[in-house]
């Protein structure tokens, strides 16, 4: 049984406001439920058109009706389970070799894709200033397909982190050396800007070295890559040469 009230809480976690307040968000999908566990969040309840394909305590699960499940989903298509989690407070790990640097990145989408690359290639902790999106929106939980299970996501001040490196910080830029000619060093933070702006001056003056992904093409008309697309094609060709 699940009460109006309660399904009026779930639905207000679509806002940073109210995840905040209920210190609670959702993960959607038996495929990344079933994942939870493992990690450090903590499951709180789950609703459930299919309960028994989730190996966790039946306590923990109530079952629901497809009607019900679409109203406290977010997505357009609910899949089979909603599961409520605890917030946790993540902290930062100092000299990490690899670290992803984002500079108010503000597309959900983006910063869930990121965050899934991020994982793809072993990357395990993504530094995001203080006004990029809250990964525990509903569209970056989904986009990052449980990819936040394993990735340790911060929100800093980048001036300071920055500041403070003793590795190399190396940033996108336009005007920056050719991606394919570029020598990665060992231990380094790449930097991502925002979409529309790029990356903030204060931020530009602390890098100490700048890539760009060269054009191939002749075409005028793309005047620039998604910041999720330029960082797997960055990525790709760091690791290609590990």
């Amino acid at each position: 049984m699940i009460t109006a009230h309660k399904i009026k809480i779930l639905q207000s976690l679509d806002k940073k406001k109210f995840r905040q307040k209920y210190n609670l968000f959702l993960v959607e999908g038996n495929k990344t439920i079933k994942e939870i566990p493992n990690s450090r969040y903590k499951i709180k309840e789950i609703y459930s058109v299919s309960p028994e394909d989730l190996p966790v305590a039946k306590s923990l699960i109530t079952q629901i009706e497809p009607t019900i499940l679409k109203k406290i989903s977010f997505l357009q298509h609910p899949k089979d389970s909603v599961a409520v989690c605890e917030l946790k407070e993540n902290f930062l790990v100092e000299n990490v070799e690899v670290q992803l640097i984002l500079d108010g990145i503000q597309d959900p989408g983006n910063l869930g894709t990121i965050i899934r690359l991020a994982d793809w290639f072993g990357i395990r902790q993504i530094v995001c200033s203080e006004d990029t999106a809250d990964y525990y929106n509903p569209k970056v939980i989904q986009a990052s397909m449980g990819s936040f299970l394993r990735v340790n996501i911060v929100y800093e001040n980048l001036e300071k982190v920055l500041a403070n490196s003793h590795s190399a910080i190396i940033g996108t830029d336009m005007v920056g050396q050719n991606l394919y000619d570029f020598k990665f060093p060992e231990k380094f933070s790449l930097v991502l800007g925002n979409e529309g702006n790029g990356m903030r001056s204060e931020i530009k003056k602390l890098l100490t070295d700048k890539v760009t992904i060269p054009r191939f093409g002749s075409s005028k008309a793309t005047e620039s890559l998604n910041v999720a697309m330029s960082t797997g094609i960055i990525l790709g060709q760091i690791f290609s040469e590990k």
